[in-house]
């Protein structure tokens, strides 16, 4: 699998998947999770709705990965998958972030996507440290039985967060 890091905006590739950093009730929200709805337009908003409607509570779980057509943007799918909220390291946020990164692949394969893109999940407004998420986020998708999935693209919104992944990349 072929792993590219750039900075720039998801919202504009031209891969078969992006994945949202959703929050559970998947509707939209800040940062990456914003602007993809605001770059997708309506559509996804109420593809969204349904998708919510037939989960049990009306939420998304933190981990779990859900599939939606891609409205406005250049991808074909988009995958929201609501990151863990960071606390302390020691309530399960490792393995809740792993499941993020782990089921939006599943949910690529399934769509037989050869090309996924990442933001940097639960590294905002959740908390999760940087450096920590990053060597989470690689470890998980090189570690990936991929079929379908060929290359995986982590589109970092900064240089800083960009040259983190680089750095990791290149110590793997």
């Amino acid at each position: 699998m072929n792993i590219e890091v750039i900075t720039g905006d998801i919202t504009t590739l031209p891969v078969d998947a992006i994945v949202n950093a959703a929050n559970c009730g998947l509707l939209g929200g800040g940062g990456v999770d914003g602007a993809i709805h605001r770059a997708a337009g309506k559509a996804l908003f109420e593809e969204c709705l349904k998708v919510v409607a037939g989960l049990p509570g009306h939420q998304g779980e933190t981990g779990q990965a859900y599939l939606t057509g891609a409205g406005n943007l250049p991808c074909k799918v988009v995958i929201h998958t609501p990151g863990p909220v960071y606390q302390d390291g020691r309530h399960g946020e490792a393995a809740l972030l792993a499941d993020c990164y782990a089921n939006s692949l599943k949910r690529a394969e399934e769509k037989q996507c050869a090309s996924i893109a990442f933001p940097c999940i639960a590294t905002g407004v959740y908390g999760y440290p940087k450096e920590e998420a990053a060597g989470i986020a690689l470890a998980t998708v090189k570690a990936f039985p991929a079929r379908a999935v060929k290359k995986v693209v982590f589109c970092c919104f900064s240089r800083e967060d960009a040259e983190l992944y680089q750095r990791l990349v290149a110590q793997q």
